[in-house]
């Protein structure tokens, strides 16, 4: 496996920011995102709504149609399944959805920046993009990789500096200088 280059250790900082706020807001919006379908499509069936008839911030009731079983709410198409909103104004659980799915779009370029300056193999990114569909694991997975990139490169630049210095005084002490020749 090659191993970065030192020219792209400040890349790969960069990159690692940028990869730790993206786990983190996609990691939130997750966790928003699963408390919004548990409301929706569990027994309170509720949706929350900004602005329209119910005033600032409310939550609407979703009508589940007759035929609707709990399977059928978690099926594609929903076997015939209609679920049908009584509420009016900005609908915030379709933009939790929406946000999530945009964010999770960013986190996959952050995965993919760190996994590419790092040069880890491929199951590596696919672990850290299961991070952004996996309730919590963006969170242990950004904790995780912050630490093993940061000490990568401290052993790495310590490496070379020690192998930098070294070189020049092993010189000098076995081979004299001209100036100390004369």
């Amino acid at each position: 496996m090659p191993e970065p280059k030192a020219a792209s250790f400040p890349a790969i900082r960069g990159a690692l920011k940028f990869y730790q706020i993206a786990s983190i807001i996609t990691g939130v919006m997750l966790l928003l995102l699963l408390t919004e379908m548990v409301v929706k499509y569990g027994p309170p069936h509720l949706e929350l709504f900004a602005g329209g008839s119910g005033g600032a911030l409310w939550f609407a009731q979703v009508i589940v149609g007759d035929n609707c079983h709990w399977f059928s709410l978690f099926v594609p198409g929903g076997m015939g399944c209609t679920l049908t909103s009584t509420g009016n104004g900005l609908n915030l659980s379709m933009g939790i959805l929406v946000a999530h799915g945009w964010f999770y779009v960013v986190y996959l370029f952050a995965c993919f920046r760190v996994w590419s300056l790092m040069r880890w193999p491929f199951l590596r990114f696919i672990l850290l993009a299961l991070g952004g569909v996996v309730p919590f694991l963006s969170f242990i997975m950004e904790i995780r990789v912050a630490h093993e990139v940061r000490a990568y490169l401290a052993k790495r630049e310590a490496a070379e500096a020690s192998t930098g210095v070294a070189a020049p005084q092993d010189l000098t002490s076995s081979t004299p200088s001209p100036e100390g020749a004369r």
